[in-house]
This record gives C-alpha cells, structure tokens and sequence, in this order.
C-alpha cells in the first residue's frame, strides 16, 4: 500500500500530521509524535499578541491601548499576561532549528494573528530558522458589530498578503467556518496566494460560571460529530482550488475518521484532540487503521481513494445541499429517541 502524500509541495509517508498542540510545543515532544509515527507536526502557533508585548517589554513602554489589540478589543477575551500566550518568538524559532536539525520529517511553525502590521516579519524569520512552511492561523472572533463581513474577508486576505511578502516557503491558511460563503472565501484566499487550506478552525466558545458570575474561557476536546462540517466544505471544494493543498482539521478521533476525509478530498488529515485524549501512541492507531480502510476498499494507493465520495464524483449530490436537510427531517424517527 502507497500512502505517499503530498501536502503543501512536501512529500510525506502518509496522510495524518499531528496538529497544533501542547504536545508539539517542545523538541522531546515533537520527537515522542515522530516516534509515534506522524508524518508531519504543526508546532503550537506564535500569537500576534505575544509578539506584541514582547516588543513593549523590550523597549520598556507601558501597556499600549486596546486599540492595538484587535482580537482583545474585538473578541471575548479577558487581559492576559504575557506568559498566557503561548510560546515566545526566540522560543519559536529555536524550536524551529533544533526541529529541523533533529527531526526527519517537516515540522511547520503556526503564526496567528488578527491584522497585517507590525508582526508579519516573523513569518521571513521562520522561514531562516528553517520552516518548510508556515501555517496561518486566523482566529478572529468579529465581535465588533459595525465591522461588515466583507471587511472580516478583506482582513483575512490582507494578513495572508502580508505574510507571503515575506517568504518565499508555502503558507497554508487555518480558516473558520464562519464566512457567509466559505466557498468563495476560500477561493479567493488561493487567488490571493495561499497554497493550501486547513478546514477549519475550532473556535473555542465562553462558559459561564454561576457561582463566579462571570465569563470563562474553556476547552473541550472535539469529538467525530464535529467533523461534518469540515467533511461537507471539503467535499465541496475539492477539485475547485487548482493546486492548493486541503487539510482536515477537527472532528478526527479514529483511523474512520480519517478515511471519511480522503475520501471527500483531504490531501492530509490532522488531529490534536485525539492524541490529547489517547496519547502520541494514537497516531499509530491512526495509520494502522487508516491502511487497514484502503486495503479493504482496493486501493493501491491513498491517491486513488482521494476525492472519491466528494460533492463533483457522486451521482446524487443531496447529502452535500439543502435536500440532506429535508431528508434528516423526513426520516427523524420521535419513537428511536424516547429516553
């Protein structure tokens, strides 16, 4: 069985890269991931706003206004300490070098960011400490209600802009649902330059807390519900991107998963909270069974199942547009859910 992929222009042994996680944050981790079988990992992303305050701190200015913090100013966010975001930019880097001398398979450093100034540069830096590519991850939440979604588009496009004007490496784009048209929104970020797309970004939503009175941030683990969303845009959009790659992200507990995803058009599939939730020892659960479905299916190669089942090779297309809803709806069954 040919598994070989190719994802962003890199040649990779299979189609499951361990995503962005507390587990790719340092060296000993993203070996215990490449032990485990990883074809590729994404390091933990190096926040806009961490760039920010390092730069205050440096320069011992006092705290800027939210003004310059748009996703502080925009989002649902408390304050937090510099500490709070994620990995610093030295840190980063040197974990790129130390990952590119030390590892044998591409490791990929994650920038996120909400605007286009001022921090893109990083991007040019990782590309010199070694980055085979870069993933750009926007997460914004668009709280700001004079804020139209054509300006939401015009940002996101903006900040790809800017980080391509720095490297020469490929930059894949982490993107949201939440576009009124996340087709279009996706072509026109390949226009615009990207050279693959991961589908999508898992915002994480407030708790509240009855006895605190007040918002909190939280966590949860995703689940294989989740992964319809991305299984239907994908479906959709393969073979209507040219050459730029897709990736599943979200939703991918078990080797199932990851079959659903090539077969609708990923080009490789990505998972955190599985390995979270299992171990990096997962992964090569992941690969085994992921093998296992091709074989079954008569595949030779991974090549050959890609796109099998998306939206252009299926005769009835229902299950991808709105007839799907009117048939969940024709066949609920009130009796199969009684408690």
């Amino acid at each position: 069985m040919d598994m070989t992929t190719r994802y962003l222009g890199l040649t990779l042994a299979h189609p499951i890269v361990a995503s962005a996680s507390p587990l790719s944050g340092t060296l000993d981790g993203i070996r215990r991931l490449e032990d485990a079988g990883a074809a590729a990992v994404v390091m933990p992303s190096l926040f806009e706003e961490r760039i920010q305050r390092e730069r205050e701190a440096l320069h011992g200015l006092a705290e800027v206004g939210a003004e310059s913090h748009a996703e502080v100013a925009g989002g649902y966010f408390p304050a937090a300490s510099m500490d709070d975001i994620g990995i610093g930019g030295d840190e980063t880097l040197d974990l790129i070098r130390r990952a590119r001398e030390s590892c044998d398979i591409p490791v990929i450093p994650s920038l996120n960011g909400i605007s286009a100034r001022g921090w893109t540069e990083y991007a040019r830096m990782m590309q010199e400490a070694g980055a085979p590519a870069i993933e750009l991850n926007v997460y914004y939440v668009a709280a700001d209600l004079d804020e139209t979604g054509a300006a939401v588009e015009a940002r996101v496009e903006s900040i790809l802009q800017s980080v391509k004007s720095e490297v020469s490496i490929p930059v894949a784009v982490k993107l949201g649902p939440y576009y009124s048209a996340p087709g279009h929104m996706a072509r026109r970020l390949v226009a615009a330059g990207a050279d693959g797309l991961v589908l999508f970004n898992r915002f994480y939503q407030p708790e509240i807390d009855l006895q605190a009175m007040r918002a909190l941030p939280t966590l949860d683990l995703s689940t294989s519900a989740e992964a319809r969303l991305p299984l239907r845009w994908i479906g959709i959009l393969y073979g209507h991107l040219g050459g730029a790659s897709m990736a599943a992200t979200t939703g991918v507990q078990g080797a199932e998963d990851a079959m659903k995803f090539i077969l609708v058009g990923s080009d490789v599939v990505m998972t955190a909270s599985a390995l979270l939730r299992y171990g990096p020892a997962h992964m090569k659960t992941l690969v085994t069974g992921l093998r296992a479905f091709l074989e079954v299916g008569g595949y030779d190669t991974v090549d050959q199942a890609r796109g099998a089942l998306s939206h252009k090779a299926v005769a009835d297309t229902a299950a991808y547009e709105r007839a799907n809803y009117l048939q969940v709806l024709d066949s609920f069954q009130q009796a199969d859910y009684t408690p």
